[in-house]
């Protein structure tokens, strides 16, 4: 059984580093020290993808409130925002943890689930109808991307506390597409 577990999360780790790979992206090693040794490689990927999903996101959020035509959706909105704001002050404090700088290796790419720039800009120009699709629609991609991105790091991670905020963050994406499935 340890024997099989083992090799489910060294896969789990190897699909997630090759599709960060994929995306011309890999792990930033600390440029002065190493990190502890409680944060692999798959944790520190983690971080450093979350933190850019979770910053396009909550641009996309910030503009709900003066364009979304849908009040149940705008409160949605407004509640995922706060809910995005506290991830980022986590995934941050856990950044400085692990001994990684923040290179922001991620700065300027658009991956699977993560809101584009381009996105954002057109959110600015629609109102009502067609920005609550726009929302709706960007934002739950981004919760089933990050919801496969917090279940490989509960897999492959090492460090306990990336794994304890990759599965608060998992429970509360559930409840996000959940009362997303009711409001739009």
């Amino acid at each position: 059984m340890q024997l099989r577990r083992n090799v489910l999360t060294r896969r789990t780790a190897a699909a997630l580093l090759l599709g960060l790979a994929a995306a011309g992206c890999t792990p930033q090693p600390a440029a002065d020290r190493p990190a502890p040794a409680a944060f692999n490689d798959t944790d520190t990927a983690w971080i450093q993808l979350m933190i850019p999903m979770d910053e396009r996101a909550a641009l996309l959020t910030d503009l709900a409130p003066a364009r979304a035509g849908d009040p149940a959706l705008a409160a949605w909105a407004k509640e995922t925002r706060k809910r995005l704001g506290d991830e980022l002050v986590d995934l941050r404090e856990l950044l400085r943890l692990s001994g990684v700088p923040d290179t922001r290796p991620h700065e300027g790419h658009t991956m699977p689930g993560m809101v584009g720039l381009d996105t954002v800009r057109r959110a600015r120009t629609v109102t009502g109808e067609g920005f609550d699709r726009l929302l709706a629609g960007s934002l739950r991609a981004h919760l089933v991307q990050v919801r496969m991105l917090c279940a490989s790091e509960r897999t492959a991670g090492s460090a306990a506390r990336a794994k304890d905020l990759a599965a608060t963050i998992e429970r509360s994406v559930a409840e996000r597409i959940t009362r997303l499935d009711e409001v739009a």
